[in-house]
């Protein structure tokens, strides 16, 4: 069934759950089990994957728990990229392994946002991974200084969806400074340009942690475009967004013709 049932105003169809375009992907810092059931009540339909964040997984003392809520609420949970890199760099990739296990993970995030991983490791870790788990991959630096040209983001999101990667991840951060957006948060939409020119925008999962961010792909790549580290409290502001119901996206998305049809 729709994400979102429509009684008169013929807004952007959206397609349900499970959905592989569209994706709304939030960001969990340490969520309670209360904010979740609080979330799921409000806007559960909106919300097809949850991320904890960067290493939270590890200390959380209530993870089976808050594992087996998500999983009631038949919405996949990955552990963020940071803490793949901390296995990494510890060499524990064994361990790491039977952990997801024995935590019943279905994804995994692999990046190399903060440490330096050899290309072809990267990528024999993805096709090692993507055996067992859906991988979501991460192209981009979480340092603000360091900047990519364009075809090496492109040639890289390539190499890492033919090794396995379910969707690629473009570095945004947690508050959109580095990778596709520049230090001060501004985005760099050539960038942005020239990757959705070269590869379907199916494929790929924009970190869009602020409003303006959020509303810029949706006018850009429409309703059904997959974004990612979305706070809790912002996924129904971002449905709106996609629909049409706020200013920043009215004309765009629901006064324009292609409403109803995308």
């Amino acid at each position: 069934m729709p994400a979102f049932s429509d009684g008169f105003l013929g807004v952007p169809a959206r397609p349900g759950k499970p959905r592989a375009v569209g994706l709304t992907h939030v960001m969990d810092k340490g969520l309670n089990l209360r904010d979740i059931e609080g979330l799921f009540d409000t806007a559960g339909e909106f919300v097809d994957i949850v991320k904890l964040g960067w290493g939270t997984s590890y200390v959380t003392l209530n993870l089976e728990k808050k594992i087996a809520l998500y999983r009631s609420f038949e919405t996949p949970v990955v552990c963020g990229g940071t803490l793949f890199e901390a296995v990494y760099a510890r060499e524990r990739i064994d361990e790491f392994k039977q952990w997801l296990v024995e935590h019943r993970f279905s994804h995994v995030e692999i990046s190399d946002g903060t440490i330096e991983i050899p290309r072809e490791r990267k990528l024999e870790l993805i096709a090692d991974f993507a055996r067992d788990f859906t991988v979501l991959s991460e192209v981009g630096s979480k340092d603000s200084e360091v900047v990519f040209a364009p075809y090496q983001w492109v040639a890289w999101i390539k190499e890492e969806l033919e090794a396995g990667a379910w969707k690629v991840i473009t570095e945004g951060r947690e508050g959109g400074t580095s990778g596709i957006f520049r230090a001060d948060g501004d985005m760099r939409t050539g960038l942005l340009d020239e990757i959705a020119h070269e590869i379907s925008v199916e494929s790929l999962l924009f970190e869009a942690p602020t409003k303006s961010s959020q509303a810029w792909f949706v006018k850009h790549f429409g309703s059904n475009v997959n974004l990612g580290n979305i706070p809790p409290d912002e996924v129904i502001a971002l449905e709106t967004l996609r629909l049409g119901l706020r200013a920043d996206t009215l004309k765009e998305i629901l006064l324009d013709s292609r409403a109803g049809v995308d």
